[in-house]
C-alpha cells in the first residue's frame, strides 16, 4: 500500500450526528453505532470534502498507507446501496443535512385514519412516575426499587402512536436526546441510578435517525464502566412509528452479547 491523504475520525469528538454521511459523495463514510465510520479505505478519495460537514470538527485529513481509491469500486458501491434504498416518499425537496433534520411530510391515505376512540374505549395513561426527564429525575427515588427502567429518546413517544399501551405499561420512564441534550453530564448519573437502585432490566427506545444511537451508546458504556449486568432490550423505532427491530441484549463489563 502506498502513503496517501485519507480521512481520520476522531471517536471522542464524534457524536453520531451523521451530517457526514450526505456530505461524501462516494458513499464513504457511514454512521454505526452512534459513531461515524469509514466504510471502506478505497472509497475515499482523500479530497476531504466532508471535512466542513462536521460541527464538531471531528473529521482531520492525514497521510497514511492506505489502499488505493478505486473509482470502479465506488460506482459498484453506489450503485448496491441505491438498489438496496427503499422508496421513500419525499413531498419537500431533497435534504442534504442531518438526517435528523430532514422535512418529510407525511400524508395518511384517505379513507384510512381511525375514528376517535368512545368514551368507554379511551385509553388509559400508563405513566407511572415524575419528572421523567433525565435531567431533572433524581438518583435515587421508591419507583427505581425493582423498576423496568424504559429509556425513550425524546421523539419516540410523538412518533409511536401506541406509547404508553405498548411500551410504557408497568415501566418507569425516563426520557433523553442524544443529539441536544449534554450526554456527557448524563454518564455520571445515570451509573448512579443503575448502581444505587435494583432495578430489573433496561429498555432503550430510540429513532432510526443516527444521532439516536448514541442514546444505546450511553446505556452501553454506562454498564460496561461500572460492571452492572442488567438485562437490556433495544427498541429501535422508524419516523412513520413503526417497530424497526426489537432486540435483546446483554452488556457489562465486556462486549455485547445478542
Amino acid at each position: 500500500m502506498a502513503k496517501r491523504k485519507i480521512i481520520q475520525i476522531d471517536e471522542e469528538k464524534c457524536d453520531g450526528c451523521g451530517q457526514c454521511v450526505p456530505g461524501c459523495a462516494e458513499g464513504a463514510l457511514k454512521v454505526v453505532a452512534g459513531k461515524a465510520r469509514l466504510v471502506s479505505e478505497a472509497y475515499c478519495d482523500g479530497l476531504g470534502a466532508c471535512l466542513g460537514e462536521c460541527p464538531q470538527g471531528a473529521i482531520s485529513m492525514v497521510e497514511r498507507e492506505a489502499a488505493e481509491f478505486d473509482e470502479a469500486a465506488v460506482q459498484r458501491h453506489l450503485a448496491k446501496a441505491s438498489a438496496a434504498r427503499p422508496p421513500i416518499p419525499i413531498l419537500e425537496p431533497l435534504f442534504q443535512g442531518c438526517p435528523s433534520s430532514r422535512m418529510p411530510r407525511f400524508q395518511t391515505a384517505p379513507g384510512t385514519a381511525p375514528e376517535a376512540p368512545a368514551a368507554a374505549t379511551a385509553p388509559t395513561a400508563q405513566l407511572r412516575n415524575w419528572p421523567v426527564q433525565l435531567h431533572l429525575v433524581p438518583v435515587r427515588a421508591p419507583y427505581f426499587n425493582q423498576a423496568r427502567l424504559l429509556l425513550a429518546a425524546d421523539c419516540v413517544p410523538f412518533a409511536f402512536p401506541d406509547f404508553h399501551r405498548q411500551m410504557l405499561r408497568d415501566r418507569v420512564l425516563l426520557i433523553a436526546c442524544p443529539k441536544l441534550d449534554n450526554v456527557a453530564a448524563y454518564r455520571p448519573k445515570l451509573e448512579q441510578i443503575f448502581t444505587q437502585n435494583a432495578l430489573q432490566s433496561v429498555e432503550i427506545a430510540y429513532m432510526e435517525v443516527p444521532c439516536c444511537g448514541g442514546l444505546v451508546r450511553l446505556v452501553q458504556e454506562t454498564l460496561e464502566a461500572s460492571g452492572i449486568d442488567l438485562p437490556v432490550t433495544l427498541i429501535q423505532v422508524g419516523i412513520r412509528g413503526e417497530i424497526l427491530n426489537r432486540q435483546p441484549v446483554r452488556w457489562s463489563a465486556g462486549p455485547l452479547v445478542t
